[in-house]
């Protein structure tokens, strides 16, 4: 009963991840994890984690990137990547003694018990990886989709991500959803988008403008009305990333987001 339970709640962010090409066929899923380094620990943490991801996670499907976290309640943490891969990888995925003891004894050693572990679900058809690109800083704004209004919002970013790829058919970005969410937790689905510099924040795209352009005048006022009805706000990160810790390169390859 309980299975059948966890399956009824979940139906509603399926709804909200799948796309008809997905729907049928195995899809990419990414493994975050928020490691919180012991303060007077950090250089002993970050040598650690840096040996572990070159050893262990160098390479495709469960090569690791890791990125600080920059601004928000977890400022100061770090998280770790791994994929994207689909979810019968994580079968053969490392965990081996070696593997196991080097993360205990050069890793966790080193870090608080304030941790979190989340599985994100790639979105294709609303995320646009237009050419290869070097993986530097992200913008990850995260919402919290309102209990049953998941077809609401997917319909809502389904208008966004005709005007991101008509207007700005140049700009990486991805769009993922929580498989694993939590009622209150407020993390249901992820917009993040990938630049180099600082700079790109304080400019302003005019997206306003381009979606009137697209869908006509007071257009954005109306969606804001349906964004609403559909979520109860949204947090955003800044994420740095930290090549000398991860395991695989900045080169994301287009490919690979397709």
């Amino acid at each position: 009963m309980k299975k059948v339970m966890y399956w009824l709640f979940l139906i509603p962010f399926m709804a909200l991840a799948q796309n008809p090409e997905q729907s049928n066929q195995q899809y990419a899923v990414f493994e975050n994890a928020i490691l919180t380094p012991q303060p007077d620990k950090v250089q002993q943490f970050e040598a650690g984690i840096a040996a572990h991801n070159k050893k262990f996670h160098a390479s495709d499907p469960y090569g690791a990137r890791v990125y600080y976290i920059s601004n928000g309640p977890n400022v100061g943490k770090y998280m770790w990547v791994m994929g994207p891969l689909p979810w019968s990888a994580m079968d053969k995925r490392p965990e081996d003694k070696a593997h196991d003891d080097d993360w205990i004894n050069n890793v966790v050693k080193y870090m608080t018990a304030d941790s979190d572990q989340s599985y994100w679900r790639f979105n294709n058809e609303l995320s646009n990886f237009p050419k290869d690109f070097k993986v530097n800083k992200l913008l990850v704004d995260t919402y919290d989709i309102k209990r049953f209004r998941d077809e609401g919002a997917k319909a809502s970013m389904e208008k966004i991500a005709k005007v991101m790829k008509g207007k700005y058919p140049d700009m990486a970005y991805g769009v993922y959803t929580n498989e694993l969410p939590a009622t209150k937790d407020g993390r249901d689905l992820s917009m993040v988008f990938f630049f180099d510099d600082m700079a790109w924040m304080g400019e302003d795209p005019k997206f306003v403008e381009a979606y009137e352009e697209m869908y006509g005048a007071d257009s954005w006022k109306s969606f804001m009305q349906e964004w609403e009805q559909s979520t109860d706000g949204k947090q955003s990160e800044l994420w740095i990333f930290e090549p000398e810790l991860s395991g695989l390169p900045a080169d994301v390859k287009a490919m690979d987001r397709q």
